[in-house]
């Protein structure tokens, strides 16, 4: 694993850090491929419930990808073309990912790791924290799966502000807008993130997993397949151990212990 991205783990909560205070955590090429690597084995971990994506330090969650790298690993159309399938299989490990995951933002989240925060199920930010796009300010187009998640969370019009602008956004009206869902003092929002996963992991793991893969289905447009899929998924969580313990655990009024299983 590179030093750039560092995996922690407490408990069923697993953090993934972005590992380059020096550069604001700016994401390289590298990074982008073990993002993806660690997500897929993180989501396979039977002693992980919950993952946050965060950056080293509290100055910035991620500056964006690491234009400094741009001149090699973006000089032509196969350079482009490589690039982009790194940074596509990226935000499709975060965003498939069947556990919940929030992006922890501290300061500055641009660019590439504005894709990394939409990814993620939620997004918790300190206050002074600021967001932003500046695709139109160095000739790209964003990816249309980022563009989509963006317009779900904030609406047509909002998205094309962001996009056309390629303004920073501040905290306060990034969670006005919906981009974000809380925003807390900067002193606060760690102990926060870490208690609220906390309760997330102590509920049952097959519920989560299935409502995640229903708002995901949604946010595709429903398919019979997904349909098929949906409906195996409640059938493996109305026969499964965890049922019964919390069936149990109602009727004897005490808190579940759920196993995934």
């Amino acid at each position: 694993m590179s030093d750039h991205i560092v995996v922690q783990q407490d408990g069923a909560v697993a953090t993934v850090v972005f590992n380059r205070p020096k550069t604001r955590n700016a994401i390289s090429l590298a990074m982008w491929s073990e993002i993806a690597r660690v997500t897929e084995g993180l989501a396979k971990d039977d002693g992980v419930r919950a993952i946050v994506y965060r950056g080293a330090g509290t100055e910035a969650f991620a500056s964006g990808a690491d234009i400094s790298e741009f001149e090699q690993n973006r000089k032509d159309l196969d350079t482009a073309t490589a690039y982009t399938t790194q940074t596509e299989a990226a935000y499709r490990a975060v965003r498939e990912c069947p556990k919940p995951t929030v992006a922890m933002v501290f300061g500055f989240c641009m660019g590439g790791a504005m894709a990394i925060a939409m990814a993620c199920d939620l997004r918790f930010a300190a206050q002074g924290s600021k967001f932003g796009i500046p695709a139109a300010r160095l000739s790209i187009i964003y990816g249309l799966d980022p563009v989509h998640q963006l317009v779900d969370l904030v609406g047509p019009a909002y998205a094309k502000d962001i996009l056309y602008s390629a303004r920073a956004l501040e905290a306060d009206e990034a969670l006005r807008i919906g981009f974000i869902q809380r925003l807390l003092p900067a002193a606060e929002l760690e102990a926060y993130t870490y208690d609220y996963l906390g309760k997330v992991a102590a509920n049952a793991p097959l519920s989560i997993r299935g409502t995640k893969a229903q708002v995901q289905a949604l946010f595709e447009g429903v398919t019979e397949a997904h349909r098929a899929r949906l409906k195996q998924l409640g059938i493996e969580t109305f026969t499964s151990e965890d049922y019964r313990e919390g069936t149990r655990a109602f009727l004897e009024k005490r808190p579940p212990r759920f196993r995934g299983r």
